[in-house]
């Protein structure tokens, strides 16, 4: 795929079959196959696009493979964009399940916007993947026609509130969150595992998102005397805290798991970001995943693949593997057949349980901020 292609992809929100047969997604010997659609929705705009754009990548990719390997079917991608907004997403959701020839449909990084749609997939039937959305409570709704290929929050809070406890010896911990879904899950379960594990909660503050003057919360926090202080919320804001720390004089660790976990945090809080550290789920080193990063490096996308465009991969592959095993037309049956799949992929093995959510074992990765960079945490001690 040329530079010239991926201008195109990076810069289409929806991508019809004119646009694709231009990036030359499909072969001409697949000219007189029957047409279906895969839908994609993410964040391609604002604050969270280079998690979107990734993911998107990774979508695309799936769905060339396919495309140049013999499927049954000619493939064509829709990707849409929520703006990292639930409005924005309810109406992208409505434009794939009103559009007869779009079969399934993968999405959503900001685990607000995926609640707000997959009630609509629901009531359409439509058999629908989350490749980055984290909040518990998308699957816990037990809607057939969802589950989810990464894991949940609460999965990723409990291994990095052991390791803060831990290795790091902290104590005393304060919680700044957003007060969406996201950042009251995020408290919620981070607090109660860090207590599991010999911590206490020094405070709890929550900001709406879009916030941008956290001082007077962090005026607080410091003089609580804090070892350090988790952020539950996403890129910007988590940028903006630490930045005000910064300013603040408080030189303690900021922690978060993989919300933030994002060039853009660190373009964002620029030197104050040193210091910050992550977590973020730990995917084992295999075949398949060097096949991955080597077919998405071979496809000269004009966006890295980011943290996620391998979770999209794997979730547009699970849908590809369903429909051509069970065609495109009994929606009943592929999410059926989604719920009991056992695949192996990018991510490893990846099977689901009774509520449609990844049973995939949760380990971390520790990251640390440091000159500008995400770095290893063994690597920067």
């Amino acid at each position: 795929m040329s530079s010239i292609v991926t201008t195109g992809l990076k810069r289409a929100v929806v991508i019809s079959a004119a646009i694709a047969a231009v990036c030359g997604l499909f072969t001409p010997n697949e000219a007189d196959a029957e047409t279906i659609k895969l839908g994609f929705i993410g964040p391609l705009s604002g604050g969270n696009a280079l998690q979107g754009t990734g993911a998107r990548n990774g979508f695309l990719l799936a769905i060339q493979q396919a495309n140049e390997d013999g499927y049954p079917y000619e493939v064509e991608p829709v990707a849409l964009d929520d703006a990292s907004d639930p409005a924005t997403g309810v109406s992208a959701a409505l434009k794939l399940v009103n559009d007869p020839d779009v079969v399934a449909a993968i999405g959503h990084w900001n685990s607000p916007v995926a609640l707000a749609t997959t009630p609509v997939f629901n009531r359409y039937q439509m058999p629908f993947i989350i490749w980055g959305a984290i909040s518990p409570k998308i699957t816990e709704a037990n809607f057939p026609e969802v589950t989810r290929v990464t894991p949940t929050l609460a999965q990723e809070n409990k291994p990095l509130a052991d390791w803060v406890v831990k290795t790091l010896g902290l104590k005393q911990i304060a919680i700044v969150s957003d007060t969406s879904d996201y950042g009251v899950s995020n408290t919620e379960t981070f607090q109660d595992y860090v207590t599991d594990a010999g911590a206490e909660i020094v405070s709890t503050d929550a900001a709406p998102v879009g916030t941008t003057d956290f001082r007077a919360i962090l005026t607080k926090v410091k003089a609580s005397q804090p070892d350090a202080i988790y952020f539950g919320g996403v890129i910007t804001e988590a940028a903006l805290v630490r930045k005000q720390m910064h300013n603040l004089g408080m030189d303690i660790p900021m922690l978060a798991i993989s919300g933030i976990y994002d060039e853009k945090y660190l373009d964002i809080a620029g030197e104050a970001a040193d210091g910050t550290i992550v977590s973020y789920p730990k995917v084992k080193s295999s075949e398949a995943l060097d096949a991955f990063n080597e077919a998405y490096e071979g496809a000269n996308f004009d966006d890295p693949a980011g943290p996620y465009a391998k979770y999209a991969f794997d979730a547009t592959n699970i849908l590809l593997q369903v429909i051509e095993e069970h065609g495109p037309d009994d929606r009943e049956a592929l999410a059926s057949a989604i719920r009991e799949i056992d695949y192996k992929g990018a991510l490893g093995r990846t099977t689901f349980d009774e509520n449609g959510q990844t049973k995939v074992p949760v380990e971390v990765d520790i990251y640390v901020a440091k000159g500008g960079e995400w770095v290893p945490w063994e690597a920067a001690n």
